[in-house]
């Protein structure tokens, strides 16, 4: 079973690992561009780059996917599945009907909700109780094709979106290994999305990031734990990095009360508790002391 498997961060990076364990052959790995990260903007691998290199698999790096050139050495693959997890870049409508079997996605949340970029932070933002991940035909709207399977996991009133995704990433990969098998024998269940129940989650923003203090206390508690580890919450320049309902922090008025900012981060400055705030500054923005 020949796969060309696309994927970035880490969430992809479960799901390639979990193939290559398997056995399956990884005919070429297809991640974004390498990046320049650090102080010293040095470019760097992705994730997935950085396994695939340690495993000798053949690695592309396209800018897009609308390159000829690009187009012409996947098709040389020949393959069987294209596994699209967390890629990053659009695929045209010729690369989805280039596999003999199937193109494939894992989607981090339970289709046909939560459509887009950004389903694991936006589902913890919105006070969901509820998510899952889910493997899909992909069609030429995004995340818009036919349901494989799907699994589905609670979502904690403290979990974060680094711990949601950490549960996620790992549940993505078991459901892809129970599709393939499937699908290579013709027995993958196949349902349609219902139109009528579709969400979106588009990428976060910055706007989206801001404490809204005229929103419930429990609004803004699920946009910070939301945005947990990052990009962050934000409230007048400062990253919140966390806080809670209960007391024993910083209290910040909302609509309906207060959440007390546990660690916060101001401009220039290094991640502190909010008593190592207090102790070096003595109050805090926005007269909530």
């Amino acid at each position: 079973m020949s796969i060309i498997f696309m994927g970035t961060p880490e969430f992809a990076l479960e799901s390639l690992t979990a193939l290559t364990n398997a056995g399956y052959d990884i005919a070429a790995v297809f991640t974004k561009p390498d990046k320049p990260q650090g102080r010293g903007m040095k470019l760097a691998f992705s994730p997935v780059k950085e396994y695939a290199v340690k495993q000798n698999l053949t690695v592309y790096q396209p800018e897009t996917l609308k390159d000829d050139a690009v187009y012409e050495a996947a098709a040389a693959l020949k393959p069987e599945f294209i596994v699209v997890v967390a890629y990053g870049l659009f695929l045209p409508k010729r690369y989805l009907e280039l596999p003999s079997a199937a193109c494939i996605n894992v989607h981090g949340s339970l289709l046909p909700r939560y459509r887009g970029a950004a389903p694991i932070q936006r589902v913890v933002m919105n006070g969901e109780t509820e998510t899952g991940v889910c493997t899909m035909h992909m069609a030429k709207e995004m995340d818009a094709g036919d349901v494989i399977l799907s699994k589905t996991f609670a979502i904690g009133e403290t979990d974060t979106f680094g711990n949601v995704h950490d549960k996620m990433k790992v549940l993505g990969a078991e459901v892809l290994l129970e599709t393939l098998p499937l699908l290579k024998n013709g027995t993958a269940p196949r349902i349609v999305q219902d139109e009528t129940l579709v969400t979106f989650a588009p990428p976060i923003t910055k706007e989206d990031r801001e404490i809204d203090t005229g929103k419930t206390a429990r609004e803004a508690y699920n946009l910070i734990r939301g945005l947990r580890p990052f990009p962050c919450a934000a409230y007048r320049g400062f990253k919140i990095h966390a806080a809670n309902l209960c007391g024993g922090g910083i209290p910040l008025k909302c609509a309906d009360g207060e959440i007390y900012i546990t660690e916060l981060q101001a401009p220039g400055k290094r991640r502190v508790t909010a008593e190592e705030y207090l102790r070096g500054n003595g109050n805090f923005p926005g007269g909530d002391l």
